[in-house]
């Protein structure tokens, strides 16, 4: 029997202009980058906000209005954005996608940055047991970015992000599971400047967040039911490093009947003995490295 895959992404809808510019994390909300490096923050964020939209990309007007930025202002950081072959525009749709630069710096990055590797055993296991999709998310400034996924055999899989696929931090279960697992004062900071993205993922709401979060906390792991995707539900759980705040996370996805009740508390289970397990298998890698 093939496989059917239910809607990859929620449809984005276009931002309000007064949405706010994710701030990088050691940037208190409200308060402007220090001084000279205003450009370069600019310039990150664009390339945030487009690979946040994956394959469906973004039109210059639509990153002037997510950034809260001038015309003239995103025309020029885009401008040399796409110089630098860090960005590139679809001719036929003038939507502007990351360009091969990103790619490459990408491949370099790699060698010195085994999580992936190190995870896929898990990931793979998760896969197997559960027969869903199963994704690896790492925290990037306000966002959470899909860095792994491994789908599972049952018949409809529940693909809803892909590889280098950006959420606002709290946007689906692994990125719920690394917004929990913020100290109260950062975790508050995070949804105040995150709230105006929200609306362009999905079902996604600052109430259904902060139901998400109650319910999620009173079951020890993250839960998403239906938050972005009708139909689809998700559970969560970060990695938790031996020491600081814990910058990745694995998520279970599936077609909503099969992540409620009993199988949820099955698959939670299953979710919180492979993640345990991993801890200390990256436990063992970072004394290598100390």
């Amino acid at each position: 029997m093939s496989t059917k895959s239910v809607e990859t992404a929620p449809k984005a809808r276009r931002p309000k202009a007064n949405a706010s510019a994710p701030l990088p994390p050691e940037t208190p909300a409200g308060a402007a980058p220090p001084l000279g490096t205003q450009s370069i923050h600019r310039a990150v964020t664009v390339l945030r906000e487009v690979a946040a939209h994956g394959m469906k990309g973004l039109r210059l007007s639509d990153i002037a209005d997510a950034l809260s930025l001038e015309r003239p202002t995103a025309h020029r950081i885009v401008k040399g954005l796409v110089a630098q072959g860090m960005l590139m525009q679809n001719r036929e749709t003038r939507h502007y996608h990351l360009g091969h630069v990103v790619y490459e710096l990408g491949l370099a990055a790699s060698p010195h940055f085994s999580l992936r590797e190190l995870c896929q055993p898990t990931l793979q296991a998760l896969a197997e047991k559960s027969g869903d999709s199963v994704f690896l998310m790492v925290r990037s400034g306000l966002d959470a970015v899909c860095i792994d996924l491994i789908e599972g055999g049952y018949p409809i899989q529940t693909r809803t992000l892909e590889i280098g696929g950006r959420r606002p931090l709290g946007v689906g279960a692994g990125s719920l599971a690394l917004l929990i697992a913020l100290p109260p004062d950062e975790r508050a900071r995070v949804m105040a400047t995150n709230a105006g993205r929200l609306a362009s993922f999905g079902n996604s709401t600052q109430s259904r967040l902060e139901h998400a979060m109650a319910i999620s906390a009173e079951a020890g792991y993250a839960i998403n039911e239906e938050d972005v995707l009708p139909g689809v539900s998700a559970i969560g759980l970060a990695i938790r490093p031996r020491q600081g705040t814990p910058y990745a996370a694995i998520s279970i996805a599936a077609i909503e009947s099969r992540l409620s009740g009993e199988r949820r508390i099955e698959m939670a289970k299953l979710l919180q003995k492979e993640v345990r397990a991993l801890e200390k298998k990256l436990e063992v890698e970072s004394l290598r490295w100390e």
